[in-house]
This record gives structure tokens, C-alpha cells and sequence, in this order.
């Protein structure tokens, strides 16, 4: 579980599918009302308090977004509420600190980061053939990320690709919209292709 602050009211929470299988939670409880989804957001509000001092109390929305072969990324914006010394403070009891408003959303990119250019050329001419689309690249935060969109693959080439990508790479939390606001386009269209060509 990787915790990240966005800004004052807002953190991005990176859950990997063993976060998950740990816990004896499915990708679809999530959206679900059951105790064991209770007990994780409790853990990830405790584990964002301790890392980033972010403290949670009256309104929640819960943005949860799920990535194949990386896991949930999860988007908790705290709500505006009143003064702390108002009435309001008070109608919270222990049982119910915080009001949930979840939304879920499903992703099918699959985004990997790597520390250098050279891991990205590597994997991209590993995964060249498995792919016909060569999806997007860009530059973030120090990193090369490559972004693979409309992967149609069997089960088991599904694998290998995520398999080479892990090799080289890391499975990221950073979604396509943060990239495209906040990244430097690296190759808009047909990344892999447009690599292997170019480079050796």
C-alpha cells in the first residue's frame, strides 16, 4: 500500500492485487458495503495519517479506480465541513467518522514507469510482437511511462507481456489524466513501434 498527498483535502492511495488477497478482498468488494472494505479504508486512513499527518472526519468521496495486472488506485477527497468547534463535530459518533461516498471506475491501460529510457526501449523491443497497437509514452516525475490501451491478448500472452514489463519496469499508480496534464509527451501514438524503430 503506497499513500501519496495530491493536494491539502486530497490523497491517492495505491493498493496492489496482495493488498488486496491479504485482506480476502476481490477487486469487486470493493463498491461493496461489507466489513472487510471497512477495515481496509480504516487502514489506509491510518497509514495516511501516520506517513502524511492527513486526518479524516465528516464527508468522504472515495474515487476507486481499477488498473489490470497493477491493482486500485484509490482518490480520497476530504469534504469542506464546518467549523471544528461547531455542532457539527459533535453529531459524529466513534462508529461513524466519516461518510462514504464511493465511485468506481474500471481502466483498461495498463501504465508501466521505468528510471531510465534504456529499460523502456529494452522492454518495448521484448513486447513488440505481442502487441499490434503500440500504445503512448511520456515523461513524469523523473520517469519514462509507457501507456498500452486496447491490449487484446490470451490469458497467457497477457502474462508474459505484464511479466517483461515488470522486468524492466514498475506497475504505477499515476493514471492517464495526471500524464496527460502534467507529462511531457515522449511519442503520442504507436509508442512500442515508434520506439523499436528508432532505437536499438
Amino acid at each position: 500500500m503506497r499513500v501519496e498527498r495530491l493536494g491539502q483535502d486530497k490523497i491517492r492511495i495505491f493498493l496492489t492485487f496482495d493488498d488486496l488477497s491479504e485482506r480476502g478482498i476481490e477487486k469487486e468488494d470493493m463498491w461493496r458495503d461489507i466489513p472487510k472494505v471497512h477495515e481496509l479504508f480504516n487502514d489506509m486512513m491510518e497509514q495516511a495519517y501516520h506517513e502524511l499527518g492527513f486526518e479524516v472526519s465528516g464527508p468522504v468521496a472515495v474515487e476507486v479506480f481499477a488498473l489490470p495486472a497493477q491493482g486500485m488506485v484509490v482518490i480520497v477527497t476530504r469534504g469542506k465541513t464546518g467549523s471544528k468547534e461547531g455542532k457539527e463535530e459533535e453529531e459524529f459518533d466513534d462508529e461513524d467518522v466519516y461518510e462514504l461516498e464511493v465511485t468506481l471506475e474500471e481502466s483498461d491501460l495498463i501504465i508501466y514507469a521505468f528510471r531510465d529510457f534504456e529499460h523502456m526501449v529494452e522492454a518495448a523491443h521484448r513486447i513488440n510482437a505481442l502487441l499490434t497497437n503500440g500504445g503512448s509514452a511520456y515523461f513524469y516525475q523523473g520517469k519514462y511511462h509507457l501507456v498500452l490501451e486496447e491490449v487484446e491478448l490470451d490469458q497467457e500472452r497477457y502474462h508474459k507481456l505484464i511479466a517483461i514489463l515488470s522486468e524492466y519496469g514498475e506497475a504505477t499508480p499515476t493514471t492517464i489524466y495526471v500524464l496527460e496534464e502534467y507529462g511531457k509527451v515522449v511519442v503520442a501514438d504507436d509508442a512500442v513501434k515508434e520506439i523499436c524503430r528508432h532505437f536499438t
